[in-house]
């Protein structure tokens, strides 16, 4: 068994302050490591930044490595974990900006970057694409990284599954109205790859959009082995009071209950122990990946 400890944090990031954010992103780190021992903690997409600023990306962009990713290393050697966040960073040249994620490791290192692919809206005039989907070795097992909207592409997932990931970091900034897709997208790319998928959604608002939560931690046949969900918020607050057994019936109607409270998602974090065994003993047995048949795929890389 290769038996590891993940904890998936959402949280709202103060937008355009990285160094508040990252006292932020310490704090929860000092946390959850002193609470249970964890290998890996993930973190949202544009954890240091906030999402909606615009032309200011370029003021907090920083490079690979440089401040933050050199704090949160410390953080990582400090606790003896892995930590996965995302960040706006930028090269050589200025104005060129991308919007990437990092896996720094329990020696304080740099293991990894990604730069997004799948850039949605306004992001596109803010950021330039990136163009591959590296796979992590670690002790702990093959990670892969991936942002947002990447998820709704199952080609990035797959891609990384063949490549050799057991388990994709997903940090995201997905929205409150689309909320039940990224649920969906997340189950499905673990279910379809036979893979561990742990992704950390932030919450709050920026400045015209708020962002819907529901990190979860799911399994290589779709099961979900940690999550923070609004229903289940909902049924700590007794929203969901079900009829007593056995109540008799009245002829007279009963007034309708109250709406219930206005249920928003709240900063915090799931954690679960997984064993990424699983990833292997599914494959050999449900056969996603060597059953494939990659000749008749060739129209997914026609451009539309």
């Amino acid at each position: 068994m290769r038996e590891i400890t993940i904890a998936t944090v959402q949280f709202k990031p103060k937008m355009g302050e990285p160094e508040d954010n990252l006292v932020k992103m310490s704090d929860f780190v000092s946390k959850i490591a002193s609470q249970q021992k964890v290998d890996l903690i993930i973190f949202p997409e544009l954890a240091t930044s906030g999402n909606e600023l615009g032309v200011r990306f370029t003021e907090v962009a920083q490079r690979i490595p440089g401040p933050s990713v050199n704090l949160m290393a410390q953080r990582a050697a400090e606790y003896g974990v892995y930590i996965a966040f995302g960040l706006c960073t930028k090269e050589r040249v200025e104005s060129v900006i991308f919007n990437s994620a990092v896996l720094v490791g329990p020696d304080g290192e740099l293991l990894g970057n990604y730069n997004k692919v799948h850039l949605r809206g306004e992001e596109r005039m803010a950021f330039r694409e990136g163009f591959k989907y590296p796979v992590i070795e670690t002790e702990i097992g093959n990670i892969g990284l991936l942002l947002g909207w990447d998820l709704a592409f199952p080609e990035a997932a797959r891609s990384l599954a063949l490549e050799g990931a057991e388990l994709l970091c997903v940090m995201a900034n997905w929205e409150t109205p689309q909320i039940d897709e990224y649920k969906t997208y997340v189950k499905a790319r673990a279910l379809e790859n036979a893979v561990f998928v742990a992704a950390s959604n932030r919450v709050g608002e920026d400045v015209t959009v708020n962002y819907g939560g529901e990190s979860m931690i799911v399994g290589p046949r779709g099961k979900v082995h940690a999550a923070l969900t609004l229903e289940k918020k909902a049924a700590e607050k007794g929203e969901k009071a079900e009829k007593p057994a056995g109540e008799a019936a009245t002829e007279t109607p009963a007034a309708p209950p109250p709406a219930p409270a206005k249920t928003e998602p709240s900063e915090g974090y799931a954690v679960a122990r997984i064993d990424l065994d699983e990833v292997r003993k599914f494959r050999e047995e449900f056969q996603h990946i060597q059953t494939r048949q990659p000749l008749t795929y060739r129209a997914i890389v026609k451009r539309y």
